[in-house]
């Protein structure tokens, strides 16, 4: 067990953990930073151009955004390990946590920004070609796809909205659901069938991903009902079947919502645990971009200093 009691722990990386960072640092408290071992940096090192992120005109790369904010955070004095959290004790005024390398942190304050993963096809093509006409991300990527043709998957208020969002650019929007029936909302049900650049495809499930070495070409759809296989030329495939947090490594410590995502209080980033703050995706399943996921990382680092205040007074 390292002996050393860190003023904050910040678990997980991304806009929102490295924006904490940049933050607690430039206030003294020397966070650490448990990035991750294996997508330092969350979702947006996946990501190539990033053109809605304030301050860059003419965009910037994904990792190289977040490879700033990591500069940022250690020029000011945060330390950085690149390993993944597996275990935590946060009920206990100090809090500890063990990762998949076998260290052992122990803290005062713990900010938990791990984020969510998309949920994926699990096809083939879909590894292959992401970044290149793969997404998971409407509101990120559409622009580059104006009048083309594109498929939307999923039965939800996010692939309705995802759908419609993107007949902004595209040519068309194929939506392909498994079922007959939605889970989405009527009133985005209603919203998409009235869109009349929006075609649906019902009882059919993505098979394969296909294309060439400008990306995605076309999808072979298979019948729920019949196994029939049919393919589908598209120019890019927006998957939108929901998201994972990833708060399975907190086993029942912090309470949760129905979906898994940490529930705080109100306006701030408090958890359940006094001393324990959540910011970025594992706590929005709304908003979902990377600069509400910053602004969000600046709160919880905000209420983790008014929370060390209180603690050095008592």
């Amino acid at each position: 067990m390292n002996e050393q009691v860190h003023d904050v722990i910040v678990i997980g990386s991304g806009p929102a953990g490295y924006t904490a960072a940049i933050y607690l640092a430039r206030a003294g408290y020397q966070p650490l930073v448990i990035a991750g071992a294996i997508t330092p940096g969350g979702q947006l090192v996946n990501t190539t151009e990033v053109e809605n992120y304030p301050g860059f005109p003419e965009g910037i790369m994904g990792p190289d955004l977040m490879e700033n904010m990591r500069e940022q955070a250690e020029h000011f004095g945060a330390q950085v390990e690149y390993d993944d959290v597996i275990e935590a004790d946060l009920t206990n005024k100090i809090k500890s946590v063990t990762t998949d390398g076998g260290e052992h942190y122990k803290a005062r304050a713990v900010v938990i920004t791990t984020g969510s993963q998309y949920r994926k096809l699990e096809v083939p093509g879909e590894r292959e070609y992401g970044g290149r006409g793969v997404s998971y991300c409407a509101t990120c990527d559409g622009f580059f796809f104006k009048d083309k043709q594109i498929v939307v998957v999923g039965g939800g208020d996010s692939a309705m909205a995802d759908a419609d969002f993107l007949t902004r650019y595209a040519s068309s929007v194929t939506l392909v659901h498994r079922r007959e029936g939605f889970r989405a909302s009527k009133i985005m049900v209603d919203r998409a069938k009235a869109n009349k650049k929006i075609n649906f495809v019902l009882n059919t499930v993505v098979d394969e991903i296909k294309g060439g070495p400008q990306g995605v070409e076309s999808v072979t759809l298979k019948d729920t009902n019949t196994g029939g296989k049919t393919s589908l030329e598209t120019s890019g495939i927006f998957i939108a079947i929901g998201h994972t947090p990833e708060t399975t490594f907190l086993n029942g410590q912090l309470q949760l919502d129905e979906e898994g995502y940490i529930v705080v209080e109100g306006a701030s980033t408090r958890t359940s645990v006094p001393g324990v703050f959540a910011a970025g995706d594992v706590v929005d399943n709304v908003y979902r971009q990377a600069i509400s996921a910053a602004g969000m990382g600046c709160r919880a680092a905000l209420d983790a200093q008014s929370y060390l205040t209180d603690q050095e007074v008592s």
